[in-house]
């Protein structure tokens, strides 16, 4: 599924419920209430916390799901285009992280912006 796909699936969601999405500090509050269920199962599976006996293991996966629709909404309600706003933040991390840590092989280098993939 594309980052477009996924935002219009949510905004269909969303979009059912007469209360439409919630104010912005609302979903913030919502995004650390999932983030902390994420830390906790992490916690539990990598860290030096176990689980009680009667608790049962939560599925990973679905927990960062969770914080991905919250973040889905966020930018939805706030008019934001993920995909352009990733593509911005990789170029950032590439201009900024390229030469920070060391490859574990040569690079490939990006094709120009609309350009395609070269065949092999």
């Amino acid at each position: 599924m594309e980052i477009h796909e996924m935002q219009a699936e949510v905004d269909r969601w969303i979009s059912q419920f007469e209360e439409g999405y919630w104010h912005p500090l609302s979903q913030l509050a919502r995004l650390t209430e999932e983030v902390g269920e994420l830390a906790r199962e992490i916690n539990h599976r990598f860290g030096e916390k176990p689980k009680k006996p009667e608790e049962a293991e939560a599925d990973l996966a679905l927990e960062i799901a969770d914080v991905l629709f919250i973040l889905v909404t966020l930018a939805n309600s706030q008019g934001i285009d993920l995909e352009r706003a990733f593509r911005e933040m990789m170029e950032k991390y590439r201009a900024r992280d390229s030469e920070r840590w060391t490859p574990r092989f040569p690079p490939t280098p990006e094709p120009p912006t609309g350009a395609e993939p070269t065949p092999q």
